[in-house]
């Protein structure tokens, strides 16, 4: 049998480990926020309908741990990873706007949590740019 795809372009490669990498690093938040801190435990109060009166102001653990675990970036980064990696796969560029909105998100969550996994997210960023720039405009 002959294999008639054509080989993926150094553009496309790049494009597709920062797809994963931003995939990866979104799930790992989700799945670390509610495993190893325990954020998931308190699913019985975000199910009962118990955060609808809460006071964001002075948030009780229960509304912390949905914001650091469900609410938070980890859904949005997984969403944006695939459609970078659907995207790829399609045979598609991503809009680079989707990497400077991301490295710019990156950079003032450095200023404001230095001590936070951040480098890992700039590096998707940049990956996905550099991809992007490499492979070309997209084939409409």
């Amino acid at each position: 049998m002959i294999d008639t795809k054509a080989p993926a372009s150094a553009g496309t490669q790049l494009i597709k480990w920062a797809g994963w990498l931003i995939t990866l690093f979104g799930s790992a938040h989700m799945v670390l926020t509610l495993t190893l801190l325990g954020a998931g435990r308190h699913a019985g109060a975000w199910f009962s309908g118990e955060l609808w009166r809460a006071d964001l102001v002075e948030m009780n653990p229960a509304t912390s741990a949905l914001w650091l675990s469900v609410d938070s970036f980890g859904v949005p980064l997984i969403v944006i990873g695939l459609i970078v990696l659907w995207l790829n796969r399609h045979g598609s560029t991503p809009p680079p706007f989707i990497a400077w909105v991301l490295g710019i998100w990156v950079a003032i969550d450095a200023v404001i949590m230095p001590l936070t996994p951040w480098p890992v997210l700039l590096l998707g960023a940049i990956l996905l740019l550099v991809g992007i720039r490499r492979a070309g405009p997209s084939p409409v």
